[in-house]
């Protein structure tokens, strides 16, 4: 998730972006787009709008996710009493839920001790301190913010890469080092893609699946988690080989010194109790968020823990997330150093990004405008024409433009404008809207040639020892293997865990855009 600019004035593309925006929800205004429907040509105004300064940053993300509460009922597309509880739902909860555990295992330090566990039992030479790195980043950022996992590796990171600088020098364990840092940014976003959680790209597909097709089964966190985790651990493999044995290969003489990963690992001391606590429920989460429900392997099921309540239908991801998050406001805390009595304390909710939920509810509320105004509908027919194209043809043009896109913007702004319109092509092109929803999302992840695409690459570009060119250059052919790798990923693995068939138009697809007004 691109963070918000600081700095003092607007560049001249915020600028331009500014007054380009306003210009074009004007101009869009004076058109007719669907005779009889004007309702359609306010809603395609105001998408253009929003996407326009999502794109170009205009002003702050989340201050243009804000304009449906303002322009929906200005313009007679939803009243603010309809607008507003799209903005807070279920999944809101569960990005709350998740990021709540997050900030308390970053709070007790437990991210710093899982990183340190992993890459110790895994590294070995310069190639395996890298792979440990980037296996330790991948795994934390499945569950934390891939921002904070980077801030935390790139210091221990470094210490390794100083004492070897002392030992050898800079410019012989230079590849060692570009190695190692560009394998904790690629990490850091790769370990995103494998859960729901991972990143919010993931989370606004969830929810705008959910609105634009009400009929269709939810996206559950188990069902994502069995495609996600393969694609992950897939790309991770590629990016280590690429990056350690052909782009930046190791002199031979070159060795790391494991002692400093030890030293770090024993400063941390013995498990508290806090912490124990905080691994003990982050693993019972994870556990409960994957079994739910029913998980199709495809070759044969496991049935859900949900199926054994009472209610099962009523209980959703969201409710997990806020459930075993409350467990951690009634643990008392036995450290004596500790700000709360229990083991998360009042600060967590300071520490939310409020402006991503936010972002989220723009999102939600663009998907619900397009349904309700048959903006959908009307986009769909526009690309009717589509409708004999192959589907692998179109997954990977989907890929391609979407994994360069991000490179320069918001990768969940841009999900958030994309995939109300893919719906819409997907009704036209009378294939499974998973067919193009599901790859579309999992390309905004993986930007990995510009420093601004993904806070990890600007993170580690800002420890000064890599140049953009260096980036780029292993970074675009990465985006271009990731393409592949989705495609190929999707049609095998994907569409067998979602039941998709590829050559039938699902019932639940046939009732787009049928929101009463």
């Amino acid at each position: 998730m691109h963070e918000e600019k600081s700095g003092q004035g607007k560049s001249f593309s915020q600028k331009a972006g500014l007054c380009l925006g306003l210009l074009l929800f004007f101009v869009m205004l004076l058109f007719d787009l669907d005779p009889g429907k004007p309702i359609v040509t306010r809603m395609a105004a105001v998408a253009t709008l929003m996407a326009v300064w999502w794109i170009t940053d205009a002003i702050p993300l989340f201050a243009t996710a804000l304009l449906p509460m303002l322009l929906y009922p200005l313009l007679g597309i939803l009243n603010g009493k309809s607008t507003a509880p799209i903005y807070i739902n279920s999944t809101i909860f569960l990005f709350m839920g998740g990021f709540m555990i997050a900030l308390t295992m970053e709070k007790w330090n437990l991210h710093k001790r899982i990183a340190l566990f992993i890459i110790r039992l895994i590294g070995g030479g310069p190639s395996r301190i890298v792979l440990g790195f980037m296996v330790a980043a991948a795994f934390l950022s499945m569950w934390i913010s891939n921002t904070a996992t980077a801030i935390m590796m790139v210091p221990i990171g470094m210490a390794i890469i100083s004492q070897m600088e002392a030992k050898f020098s800079a410019e012989e364990t230079h590849k060692f080092t570009v190695g190692l840092m560009l394998g904790i940014a690629y990490a850091c976003s790769l370990g995103g893609v494998a859960t729901l959680v991972g990143t919010p790209p993931n989370l606004s597909f969830a929810r705008i699946f959910e609105i634009t097709f009400p009929e269709a089964q939810p996206i559950a966190f188990g069902t994502w988690f069995i495609m996600g985790l393969p694609l992950c651990a897939v790309m991770l493999g590629i990016v280590w080989v690429m990056l350690t044995k052909i782009f930046f290969r190791v002199p031979a003489h070159i060795t790391v010194d494991k002692s400093i990963v030890d030293k770090e690992y024993d400063d941390l001391g013995s498990m508290s109790f806090e912490e124990k606590s905080v691994l003990i429920i982050f693993f019972l989460t994870a556990f409960l968020w994957v079994f739910r429900k029913k998980l199709n392997l495809g070759f044969f099921s496991i049935p859900g823990w949900s199926e054994l309540m009472p209610y099962p239908r009523l209980i959703d991801d969201g409710t997990v997330a806020l459930f075993m998050a409350m467990i951690l406001f009634l643990i008392p805390t036995r450290s004596r150093d500790a700000e709360s009595p229990t083991v998360m304390g009042p600060d967590v909710i300071r520490n939310l990004p409020w402006n991503i939920v936010l972002l989220f509810g723009g999102g939600f509320a663009l998907a619900k405008g397009f349904q309700v105004t048959g903006l959908s509908t009307l986009i769909g027919n526009k690309f009717s024409g589509l409708a004999g194209m192959s589907p692998i043809l179109m997954i990977l043009i989907l890929c391609f433009s979407l994994t360069f896109l991000t490179e320069l913007t918001s990768n969940t702004a841009t999900t958030e404008m994309i995939l109300p319109i893919l719906a819409s092509v997907a009704f036209a092109m009378k294939t499974n809207p998973l067919m193009l929803m599901i790859p579309a999302t999992l390309s905004a992840s993986c930007a990995f040639m510009m420093p601004v695409a993904t806070p990890p690459n600007a993170i580690v570009f800002g420890s000064g020892r890599i140049k953009i060119a260096e980036m780029a250059k292993v970074g675009i052919f990465i985006n271009i293997i990731g393409v592949f790798v989705i495609t190929a990923l999707f049609y095998i693995i994907g569409t067998a865990i979602f039941s998709i068939d590829p050559n039938i138009f699902p019932e639940w697809a046939k009732h787009m855009g049928t929101g009463a007004h």
